[in-house]
């Protein structure tokens, strides 16, 4: 199947085949000059989504979506000439031919679906974190989007900020040395609830069974799922790890070049079937990267947050690296260097990461000229399993003995159905399959 006709398989595929089907020919580096603006489809337009449509909008937003008429009503003011639509599935099978690019900003549940569709159209994606909902939908983004060669961004956007950046480099350069123990926390509490007992009339401007999408039927709840609440549900989100996780992981994935534990367990209160806790602790084990030591990752969140790391009292949030010459505490914004005292006249190393031209100016940009993103799915892919996983032992109440090659808990079968999840029909999402070029 060559490239015109996977293009024609794609125009003229009914929108079930979300789960099967070919990719169309990427929309590759360097078809865009840097002075010609990227045509975008906007899957999500409200909230979170409205900051990533604004980091786009100096380009050409030709599609907008979103199953709430209201949000989607006012982000249509504002791009007048953008067409409009309830549901994803449709807007990128109706102009994937005609467009470059997709930025999702949904509930979690949708993120692998929207994704992978745009994949398979050939466009480039920027996706909110966490990449998707379970952790083999992360690898199985990851590997579409690596196939197809497509650029790619997750909405991790403290990543492009100075001071994660300073950082980082103060932890390579080998400041407070060996690094084997890490510490992150958020004062944060998605989580809690049972699921209401009566049903309540959907309103008039929301699209509740596209809002479900690939998530079992439940009826609607005024207040309970949409807008601002879904978090706290297992169904569309995961809690404040979910929610957080990718921030703050990230700094230490970064700085210590971190990709899949070998071991994870979590302790909390009792499971609740539908609900997120309102407190967790996670601990993750990462094995030795070339010269670097194995390194224990411990996350907490909600009211499981500690008061002091290593000795030190600490804010409602951070990250604490625990090395053998000195610690480091690090926030969005700052960073300090314990023992105070032998830090006292410490002289940072020069700047060594390039300063960043912004987290959605740096996708833009490598669509257009195909420079690489710092987010891309292939580091947020790992990222996103990582912090997915610490769910996952959390649930099952054991600990794992993770194989991160065939994302399998070796001691614990029961995790299998977790790690991957059923689909509602017309929402499955399955691996990238490449068409043949002799057929």
């Amino acid at each position: 199947m060559n490239a015109i006709h996977r293009r024609q398989f794609l125009q003229s595929a009914a929108v079930a085949t979300i789960a099967g089907g070919y990719f169309t020919e990427s929309k590759a580096q360097g078809t865009n000059s840097a002075n010609q603006k990227l045509k975008i489809l906007c899957i999500g337009t409200a909230n979170r989504a409205a900051e990533d449509i604004n980091g786009v909008e100096g380009e050409d937003i030709v599609g907008l979506c979103d199953v709430d008429k209201n949000y989607l009503d006012r982000a249509a003011g504002k791009f007048p000439s953008a067409k409009t639509y309830a549901d994803y599935r449709e807007m990128i099978a109706a102009a994937a031919d005609r467009v470059d690019a997709v930025v999702i900003g949904t509930a979690d549940h949708h993120h692998a679906p929207a994704t992978m569709q745009a994949i398979r159209a050939g466009l480039h994606v920027y996706c909110e974190k966490p990449l998707t909902h379970t952790v083999g939908e992360a690898r199985m983004i990851a590997e579409a989007a690596k196939t197809a060669g497509i650029v790619t961004q997750m909405g991790t956007q403290i990543h492009a900020e100075d001071n994660y950046r300073r950082v980082v480099e103060l932890v390579k350069s080998g400041a407070i040395g060996d690094v084997g123990e890490v510490h992150v926390w958020v004062g944060k509490g998605w989580g809690g609830g049972d699921r209401p007992a009566k049903a309540d009339p959907v309103p008039a401007h929301l699209n509740w069974d596209l809002w479900l999408g690939p998530a079992a039927e439940r009826p609607f709840a005024i207040g309970r799922y949409h807008p601002a609440q879904w978090r706290r549900w297992w169904d569309f989100g995961q809690g404040t790890l979910g929610d957080m996780g990718c921030h703050y992981m990230d700094l230490p994935f970064w700085a210590l070049d971190l990709r899949h534990p070998t071991s994870c367990e979590a302790e909390g209160p009792a499971v609740h079937p539908e609900t997120c806790p309102l407190g967790l602790i996670v601990r993750y084990k990462y094995p030795k990267r070339g010269d670097l030591p194995p390194v224990d990752l411990t996350w907490y969140d909600g009211d499981q947050c500690p008061r002091e790391v290593a000795g030190e009292r600490v804010p409602g949030s951070g990250v604490m690296f625990v090395g053998s010459e000195g610690n480091l505490f690090a926030s969005y914004t700052n960073y300090k260097l314990f023992p105070q005292g032998k830090f006292a006249d410490f002289q940072p190393p020069p700047q060594s990461i390039p300063k960043s031209i912004g987290h959605h100016a740096e996708w833009i940009a490598a669509c257009k000229d195909g420079t690489p993103t710092t987010c891309n799915f292939d580091y947020s892919g790992a990222l996103s399993e990582s912090v997915l996983l610490g769910n996952v032992a959390y649930r099952t109440g054991k600990q794992l003995d993770w194989d991160a090659v065939n994302l399998k808990a070796t001691n614990c079968p029961e995790a299998d159905a977790l790690v991957n999840k059923t689909y509602r029909a017309g929402w499955e999402v399955g691996p990238l399959v490449l068409a043949d070029a002799t057929n």
